[in-house]
């Protein structure tokens, strides 16, 4: 069964830009992970400072393995403390989820 990871970030209106822009300098490098299934980066439209980080993945297990390696390694960069960039978002929760119902498009 599906699992789905949504990582609820809260970000100030000055990061924003910030924060995309840390996105998609990372483009793609959760996609080669074993299990991984879906990613979107969701901006919030009108009254509310929280973006949306929604991941898929096969299972429970590889999520945990991704969040141990890759994951990791992609936030540490090998950095020292004083040369890591501020954080973008305040705040953050992660929501997790079974998918026990799916649908898309009927086929044509």
């Amino acid at each position: 069964m599906s699992v789905v990871k949504i990582n609820v970030l809260t970000v100030p209106a000055e990061q924003r830009e910030t924060l995309e822009k840390r996105f998609a300098s990372r483009a793609h490098a959760v996609e080669g992970s074993d299990g991984f299934e879906w990613f979107e980066l969701l901006r919030p439209v009108e009254g509310t400072d929280t973006y949306l980080v929604y991941t898929r993945w096969r299972d429970e297990e590889s999520f945990q393995a991704w969040m141990e390696g890759p994951m990791k390694s992609a936030h540490q960069g090998g950095a020292t403390e004083g040369e890591r960039p501020k954080p973008a978002a305040s705040g953050s929760t992660l929501w997790s989820f079974e998918v026990v119902q799916q649908s898309g498009p009927k086929g044509e």
